[in-house]
């Protein structure tokens, strides 16, 4: 398994066979801060793949920003099932009237730590787009978003990413806010085992 076979898995109309492989490994999740439960499958240098399920069955982490975000990396994001929007963020730098600042956010193995950048902006929403089962939509690094699935809705998706070198990974959070870190709480054997089950249902459906 790889970042390009996946991808020309994707490209392929593959995508379930690949799942179908790829839950059978062993898996170890996270909760990520933005409201779903990661599992990483691939990782190869600045190129990688992460499973993503928003389920209400497996609780969820919150993050200590905001939703809206840019990755260091270019996505591409193909939905299994349910739906997910992409909410597109417009960002625009502000002084007195700032409504949030930007942090950048340094993933590692104890956690996230997060910082101000010491830019201070205002944010209005853009161009929302709906995506639904079997449909691949890609986002450039750099470009501020959000992922939102409906409270209480089920979704998954394949989420792969390539690093592009020079970016960072940020986030829009209070003004307030200082520097801080943040743990990702694991997926014990019983939630591992419920999101490979959650998903393995949603897909045999």
């Amino acid at each position: 398994m790889s970042y390009l076979s996946v991808l020309e898995s994707l490209r392929g109309g593959g995508a379930r066979a690949w799942v179908d492989r790829a839950l059978r490994g062993d898996l170890h999740g996270v909760h990520h801060p933005l409201g779903f439960v990661c599992l990483p499958l691939e990782r190869e240098g600045g190129d990688g793949v992460c499973l993503h399920l928003w389920s209400a069955r497996l609780g969820q982490a919150h993050s200590t920003t905001s939703q809206i975000h840019c990755h260091s990396w270019d996505l591409v994001s193909h939905v299994l099932y349910g739906q997910v929007r992409n909410v597109h963020a417009i960002v625009t730098d502000a002084a007195d009237d700032a409504t949030h600042q930007v942090f950048e956010v340094v993933s590692g193995a104890d956690g996230d730590r997060i910082a101000p950048t010491g830019r201070t902006v205002r944010h209005a929403t853009g161009l929302v787009e709906v995506f639904g089962p079997g449909q691949t939509y890609t986002l450039a690094a750099g470009r501020f978003h959000s992922s939102v699935v409906a409270e209480d809705g089920e979704a998954a998706t394949i989420a792969l990413g390539s690093g592009r070198p020079g970016s960072h990974d940020l986030s829009l959070g209070p003004l307030r806010t200082r520097s801080h870190h943040v743990s990702r709480r694991p997926l014990d054997a019983e939630e591992t085992a419920l999101a490979v089950a959650l998903i393995t249902a949603r897909l045999e459906a």
